[in-house]
């Protein structure tokens, strides 16, 4: 079984005017995100919205020291973008889709991520979204050291620094051994 994680493809990070948006980088993957994503819901695949979710309240988070604020719930800029957008409203509702709130880089990181994948026998995860060289490496880290197998969509994930992107696909497929497709 496999599952799709398509991580933090929001207005703020990838809107024109987000609060610490990819640009045009990100812009370019949404017809491809949409795609990949309505295939995994149609075929019944286990699909999981992992979205960085902050509270303006919580002085202490790290990322407050490194970023500005981003994702705040309640706000535009924490709504899913784009085409990506319009597939989960449309099926948001379906048996195979999750959506995760989540605090940290990794999608694993103090959330239930792990045991939703193993309480339906999956294996091996497929990523996309943004960032390419934070949330998408941290949780492919994490679930490399949890033994899943990982794909990274390449037209599927994009960053604001390209030179960290290629780096990140790099590791991916040397360091991690996931498949770049």
């Amino acid at each position: 079984m496999k599952a799709l994680i398509s991580i933090d493809y929001t207005n703020d990070f990838v809107a024109p005017d987000g609060a610490l948006t990819t640009g045009k980088a990100g812009q370019a993957i949404d017809d491809r995100l949409a795609e990949v994503t309505q295939a995994f819901i149609d075929t019944g695949e286990f699909v999981v919205f992992a979205i960085d979710r902050h509270d303006p309240q919580d002085f202490y988070h790290p990322e407050n020291r490194l970023f500005p604020p981003h994702n705040i719930k309640g706000t535009w800029g924490r709504e899913l973008y784009g085409k990506l957008g319009e597939v989960y409203q449309k099926n948001q509702n379906a048996a195979n889709v999750y959506w995760l709130d989540k605090r940290h880089y990794s999608a694993f990181c103090g959330t239930d991520l792990d045991l939703r994948l193993r309480e339906r026998d999956i294996k091996e995860i497929h990523l996309t979204g943004v960032c390419t060289d934070i949330c998408v490496l941290h949780t492919a880290v994490d679930a490399y050291n949890l033994g899943y197998r990982i794909v990274i969509h390449r037209h599927g994930v994009a960053s604001f620094d390209p030179v960290g992107h290629d780096w990140a696909l790099n590791h991916f497929e040397k360091v991690l051994g996931a498949t770049i497709y």
